[in-house]
């Protein structure tokens, strides 16, 4: 159940931004083994103005924050890392350096799920510790 947060520059095609959030979500299931249909994204424009990046990244700086259960391995997230970084520079055509991944991981007990549940008291159906 990540949340994810991309933030890009204003004035992308929606075809970009719809790659972008596909790109991520594709990794996420690949990587960590969530449902395909475990979606809950965020992107956030910015115009230009607001959004100040080092000289030598292009105007397709895109910030992605994944926050997620806690659980999975370093090994795992590099998996992840990687996957979303080949995924967008397939489509759409963001080069790496210009993508900044991060993750957040609140415990389990801080997660109110499901009507209010505690997600440490949830089955959620898929494993965490990957």
């Amino acid at each position: 159940m990540p949340l994810v947060k991309i933030e890009i520059c204003q004035g992308k095609s929606v075809e970009h931004k719809k790659a972008i959030l596909d790109g991520v979500h594709q990794a996420l299931v690949s990587s960590l083994g969530i449902p395909d249909n475990d979606r809950f994204q965020r992107l956030y424009e910015l115009p230009i103005t607001n959004f100040e990046f080092p000289p030598d990244r292009s105007d397709d700086v895109t910030i992605i924050e994944i926050t997620m259960f806690k659980g999975r391995t370093s090994k795992t997230k590099k998996a992840l890392f990687q996957a979303i970084v080949n995924n967008l520079e397939k489509n759409p055509g963001i080069n790496g350096h210009d993508i900044m991944i991060i993750i957040f991981e609140p415990p389990l007990e801080n997660w109110g799920v499901r009507g209010g549940i505690p997600a440490s008291e949830v089955d959620f159906g898929f494993k965490i510790d990957v």
